[in-house]
């Protein structure tokens, strides 16, 4: 069986492998939201236990590789994955074991110790630098640790680490269940999308964005752009945007962009209206603009309630919606009411039949703060990143790796 996409083909799945009684290495992306080491959101670790549930069905000894944060080649204990293993094992429902490295001594008596249907959580990847460096030593080290590799980690994919790129070259493996939905609604989605078809794209630079921007104004009927980055392309047009964040060395590109939209019949929504701070904190007086305009030593923090209406109601007339980005400075409460309005609207779209995808680590946070559960929206990608440069059209090094095995 294969699972067939854009990017990559031939790639096999974990429900056909023989997986009875095997080590198997699972790579997962448990690079969850944490704060004073508690797990505020645990839907990463959630989307894996189907993949799990099959291991350990399968009386399978399953040895977890992941990563946690940006720890540069070296162990520090805020980048400890010790805090994910209690969550876990109350959620998959079995013993779990935590080594206190990934390879070495310690990883190996961990693993040596655990049954069949127990699992085994190692230490972060990136305490090594070899991880980052797609070191074949270290993948090797890794992959000596099962009998077979099956790859859950959507959200690392586009990285060409040891973990999801050079350790295939040691393994047979197969993609995980998490790892199938995320490429066949992706892919379906941006292939043969019902129509109309909604892109919202926030967060605060342009340069994160240009390639998808580039990519979607090929398939998409209606882009809308919020976030810091909304100043760039405001500027762009010649709209005064007082203090706001803007990325002097991309409007040309940006410009580009809005004439390749008109060129492809696109429909571009920028803010009507801004929420405006003469400071950005969290008690600072805030003032609504009356057009897109912002005035001289005012910044934009979020959208205006016009514009909250104008994008609701585009959302109301979607068919299908790809959003990722925030379209304001959600992480401080007095600025995160536009992404909410955009967050409780794609909810409802998806209960009136519309198809919503949600992509980007503080895209799902924005759910969160505005009380909207995953179940709400027909899928959240895991991976901001990944699902990007997919829809970009990019070759994801994890699943190539895989592919040609």
């Amino acid at each position: 069986m294969t699972v067939e996409n854009k990017t990559v083909l031939k790639l096999a799945k974990v429900q056909d492998a023989h997986l009875k009684n095997k080590t198997v290495v699972v790579r997962v992306d448990y690079n969850v939201p944490m704060k004073d080491g508690v797990i505020t959101d645990d839907t990463r670790i959630r989307e894996t236990l189907k993949t799990l549930g099959l291991l350990l069905a399968a009386n399978c000894k399953v040895i977890l590789i992941a990563h946690f944060g940006r720890p540069k080649g070296k162990s520090e204990p805020k980048y400890s994955l010790g805090p994910i293993a209690p969550r876990l094992a109350e959620l998959a429902g079995v013993k779990v074991h935590f080594a206190a490295d990934c390879v070495g001594p310690k990883a190996d008596k961990t693993i040596a110790a655990a049954k069949n249907g127990e699992i085994v959580l190692l230490e972060n990847l990136r305490y090594h630098p070899e991880e980052e460096k797609n070191d074949e030593t270290f993948a090797r080290q890794l992959a000596g640790h099962g009998e077979f590799f099956v790859q859950e980690a959507f959200g690392a994919l586009h990285r060409a680490h040891a973990s999801t790129a050079a350790i295939a070259r040691f393994l047979p493996g197969a993609i995980g269940y998490l790892v199938q939905k995320e490429l066949e609604y992706l892919d379906k989605t941006m292939v043969c999308p019902v129509r109309p078809f909604v892109a919202i794209i926030g967060g605060a630079k342009v340069s994160d964005k240009i390639n998808v921007l580039y990519s979607l104004m090929d398939k998409v009927d209606t882009i809308i752009i919020g976030g810091g980055m909304a100043y760039t392309f405001l500027a762009a047009q010649n709209t005064n945007i007082g203090k706001s964040l803007l990325e002097a060395d991309k409007v040309e590109e940006a410009k580009k962009i809005i004439l390749k939209a008109f060129k492809n019949n696109v429909e571009m929504l920028l803010p009507a209206d801004h929420r405006v701070v003469r400071e950005i904190k969290p008690d600072a007086e805030m003032e609504i603009t009356q057009a897109m305009a912002v005035p001289d030593g005012w910044i934009g923090v979020d959208i205006g309630p016009r514009t909250e209406l104008l994008f609701t109601d585009k959302i109301k007339g979607a068919k299908t919606i790809f959003w990722n980005g925030p379209v304001g400075i959600f992480e401080t409460p007095a600025f995160a009411g536009g992404s909410i309005t955009v967050a409780r609207a794609m909810a409802e779209a998806t209960k009136n039949g519309t198809t919503t995808i949600l992509g980007g680590g503080d895209t799902l946070s924005v759910l969160k703060t505005a009380g909207v559960g995953a179940a709400q929206i027909s899928h959240c990608s895991t991976g901001g990143g990944a699902s990007l440069e997919f829809i970009e059209g990019k070759q994801l090094p994890g699943l190539v790796a895989l592919s040609q095995k």
